[in-house]
């Protein structure tokens, strides 16, 4: 059987903490007296942390001193952290863990490639970390998506070439990076967002049976 890499990212694609960040960059924002609502947290959706408050203080029009900034920062990771403390297995998004699975069977590569800097905490909770035989995280690279440099990274670790990998992807960005650099994009969420993306399906409990032997001979388009 022939071979892939298979790069997940971790956020709306194994695992929603979305709701999480959107609680605490809202805690944050009202420190500094801004209004933060769901629409704003949408737009932060694969957006590191540092852009993260820029666009925030953008919005609210307001200026913070370097110091007060990385306090902000600091006091965000540290809220998310304590909220993630309540994640275990039954978080996992329906479908991926049958879906890892049936990847390690089949003796297939597997890498986490997010831009989270708490993507190993979070697998742990999950119990599936070591499902994966790569992590690639926020720690390990410099350059958000859209630029590739997480999936490269992901890919290069387990010794695979871009055109022989397959990125699962809930973001604009995230597909976007995955196309740059030349892999195969699989788009969770909705087709009207993630177009670009080479399929898209809501959840992996949508996918066609066999999809991974289909990803197997499948060819970037």
């Amino acid at each position: 059987m022939s071979k892939k890499a298979f790069i997940f990212d971790l956020d709306g694609v194994i695992v929603d903490t979305a709701k999480f960040h959107f609680i605490a960059w809202q805690r944050l924002a009202a420190s500094l007296g801004i209004n933060f609502t769901e629409k704003e947290n949408e737009q932060l959706k694969g957006v590191s942390r540092v852009n993260s408050l820029k666009k925030i203080l953008e919005w609210g029009n307001k200026e913070i001193s370097p110091a007060i900034f990385q306090t902000k920062m600091d006091q965000k990771n540290e809220e998310y952290l304590e909220l993630i403390k309540t994640l275990d297995v039954n978080d996992i998004l329906p479908g991926v863990h049958d879906f890892l699975l049936e990847l390690k069977e089949l003796g297939q590569p597997i890498a986490l490639g997010s831009a989270s800097k708490n993507a190993r905490p979070i697998l742990e909770k999950l119990g599936i970390k070591d499902l994966f035989d790569v992590i690639v995280d926020g720690t390990d690279v410099t350059k958000a998506k859209p630029d590739p440099e997480v999936f490269l990274n992901a890919c290069n670790h387990l010794g695979y070439t871009a055109i022989d990998s397959v990125v699962f992807e809930d973001s604009v960005a995230g597909v976007q990076a995955a196309n740059t650099a030349g892999m195969i994009s699989i788009g969770l969420g909705e087709q009207d967002i993630l177009h670009e993306a080479d399929e898209v399906f809501t959840h992996f409990t949508n996918m066609p049976q066999d999809y991974i032997k289909t990803l197997l001979n499948k060819k970037k388009q």
